[in-house]
């Protein structure tokens, strides 16, 4: 069963195919992103590895915005679209954040992460735009 599928089933909703796709990148992004900060807390600190300090950081950060986001997403009661917009684009920014942090590390995880995010981004952006108002 996908988020799609059960947002789409809601008895209330308006179908917003961006939105759904991006409750589903959301919450994909979220697990990506608290993989990769356990990931680079393992990578240790030593000189080979550079610092990981902002990498756990904002992986962690992105973690839990994008939970926020998927949440405020999947809920189609009552209406909210002002502020379920503002997190969406709140969200975007900061896994371009993430996205661009991963990137400066030569970890397959970081660059998966770094991937999810930027798709991410975009599913929001475009499920924000897709919001009447």
């Amino acid at each position: 069963m996908s988020i799609r599928k059960m947002i789409a089933l809601h008895p209330g909703a308006r179908p917003s195919p961006p939105l759904a796709d991006a409750a589903h990148h959301l919450m994909y992004c979220a697990k990506m992103c608290l993989s990769c900060a356990d990931s680079c807390m393992a990578e240790g600190h030593g000189a080979e590895h550079g610092d990981m300090t902002q990498c756990v950081r904002l992986c962690s950060d992105c973690s839990d915005i994008c939970e926020a986001t998927a949440r405020l997403a999947t809920r189609r009661t009552g209406d909210d679209q002002p502020m379920l917009r503002e997190l969406l684009e709140l969200c975007a920014r900061m896994c371009e954040a993430c996205a661009a942090e991963c990137e400066r590390h030569d970890h397959e995880h970081c660059k998966l992460c770094a991937q999810m995010c930027r798709e991410c981004a975009a599913d929001c952006r475009n499920a924000a735009a897709s919001l009447a108002g």
